[in-house]
């Protein structure tokens, strides 16, 4: 499985460019790998690009110079749903993505647009809620459910469409901290358990070193670098020129080292590695 996951690229971009209609450029000089089974973070300010690169990903814009390769073949020759069967896109706002009056429905429009059988449908459907610990709300009207709730029935109606790669513009955003670590913690179930393979845009450093597997910095429409979190957390000017800051325990311990003369050998970018490195100061 592991070998699986290293070797196969599902998704390969380079982007040259991208121009918005007023000919501004949105995107320039992109180039990058999502390899099946990685949860992904494309990290960025508000205005990086980040939206427009998912969906370009999508396959929702494709006036760009470059290429975007799914499974091998170039997403600008393959029909909406070649795309739709494998890649799904959740918006920011989930009032922005939902439309039905019942959970049900809105899970169920997808499936039913790609022609299964109404057996087939409402096992999708059911499967699909059961994934996003939603099982229980399928009569249940939109109107009446969290913002939090939403967001995973919106994650519900692409992996009922069969969806292995999901984008996420945001997931977290407009949720309170305890909203935040359930969706993440929904994220890296979907990823570890189910095989989804994953891509979440966001400007949330701290979620970052606990969950993903590599990110790609996106600042002014350009890659600024891409790594393991521990690659791209560096320090606080590095951070400041993309308009980003440190994770808030590596800011603490990289000031602890390079201004109070700590002898911390690398800076952690969680709690717990700075326990241990604390821990082991004072041993």
């Amino acid at each position: 499985m592991e070998n699986i996951k290293n070797s196969q690229i599902r998704l390969s971009v380079n982007i040259n460019s991208f121009k918005y209609p007023d000919s501004t450029v949105a995107l320039s000089d992109i180039s990058l790998e999502i390899k099946r089974g990685e949860f992904i973070g494309i990290l960025g300010s508000n205005g990086s690009g980040k939206t427009t690169l998912l969906k370009i990903m999508d396959g929702l814009l494709k006036d760009f110079e470059g290429s975007v390769i799914l499974d091998g073949m170039n997403i600008k020759k393959l029909s909406p749903r070649e795309i739709y069967r494998k890649v799904g896109l959740v918006f920011q706002n989930p009032d922005d993505q939902l439309f039905a009056a019942t959970v049900f429905e809105d899970v169920a429009f997808g499936p039913i647009n790609m022609g299964f059988s109404e057996d087939d449908v409402i096992n999708r459907v059911s499967n699909a809620l059961k994934q996003v610990e939603m099982d229980g709300y399928a009569k249940k009207s939109i109107h009446n459910l969290s913002f939090g709730q939403k967001k995973r029935v919106c994650i519900a109606g692409l992996l009922a469409m069969g969806h292995e790669i999901l984008l996420l513009d945001e997931p977290t955003a407009g949720l309170d901290p305890m909203g935040e670590y359930k969706m993440m913690n929904l994220l890296t179930k979907l990823n570890k358990e189910n095989g989804v393979t994953i891509v979440m845009a966001t400007h949330s450093v701290d979620l970052v070193p606990l969950f993903l597997d590599r990110l790609y910095i996106l600042s002014k429409g350009r890659v600024a670098r891409g790594g393991t979190p521990e690659d791209v957390f560096t320090a606080p000017e590095d951070m400041s020129n993309v308009k980003l800051r440190l994770p808030q325990i590596a800011e603490l311990i990289y000031r602890l080292k390079h201004e109070d003369n700590l002898p911390f050998e690398k800076i952690p970018l969680t709690i717990g590695g700075a326990r241990k490195e604390i821990a082991r100061l004072y041993a």
